[in-house]
């Protein structure tokens, strides 16, 4: 028997209606809009925003490694911005980030349970080939990469106000970051349980900001249905 929603399986609501509720996610609209020009329940709007996001993860981390290209590496922090009573980097119960760009192409993000060497240096073995160029900022979590094997390591001292000399800069991986946190804002808090999914979000609608969204999303969800 022949599916009636190729984006939906098992779906009570016709593949028309999916079609707008990706429509209006790949615009950026809230589950709470979304189901108001659907009319559709608030749940249900969640709920398939919900499953797009875990769709969009899991085509996230199917991306391939980083090949002999320039990579900007970094590391960031996201929650709170004071916890009182502690102080220094990492402070408090923020989650870190770590994530890499390569330079005029896309960008992969992974959560860390810390920014030391070794976590952030095996992220780095595992995406990043060895004939790549590495640019990053002073953090000791760096330090070595030219030991184990990488071809050229590139450092700006963001600790001494200087963000750029010549080609040695992070600019690209901060405007992952700045868009990213801008983005995150609006929804006023994200829940630790689904944090991973809206940072993944974030990486593919950076990764694809110059295409059309909507398009990539029904090739997506067509590929992997819901």
């Amino acid at each position: 028997m022949k599916q009636l929603n190729r984006y939906y399986r098992c779906a009570k609501i016709s593949e028309r209606k999916t079609r707008q509720i990706i429509k209006y996610f790949a615009l950026d609209l809230t589950a709470n809009k979304t189901a108001q020009l659907t009319a559709l329940a608030h749940q249900s709007v969640n709920r398939i925003y919900l499953k797009i996001r875990n769709r969009i993860a899991e085509e996230c981390e199917r991306a391939s490694p980083f090949r002999a290209c320039e990579i900007e590496v970094d590391e960031s922090d996201f929650g709170a911005r004071r916890v009182r009573g502690k102080r220094g980097r990492r402070a408090g119960s923020k989650t870190i980030v770590f994530s890499i760009y390569k330079r005029n192409g896309k960008v992969y993000t992974e959560i860390v349970p810390n920014a030391a060497q070794k976590t952030l240096q095996n992220i780095i073995r595992g995406r990043v080939s060895l004939d790549s160029v590495i640019h990053s900022d002073g953090w000791r979590g760096y330090n070595g990469l030219v030991d184990v094997g990488y071809s050229k390591h590139l450092r700006i001292n963001h600790s001494k106000d200087v963000f750029a000399t010549g080609d040695v800069h992070i600019n690209g991986i901060e405007s992952f970051w700045s868009f990213a946190k801008r983005r995150l804002q609006k929804f006023n808090g994200v829940p630790t349980s689904t944090f991973y999914l809206h940072l993944k979000e974030c990486e593919y609608r950076f990764n694809h900001r110059n295409e059309r969204l909507e398009r990539k999303l029904l090739k997506l969800l067509e590929c992997f249905p819901l």
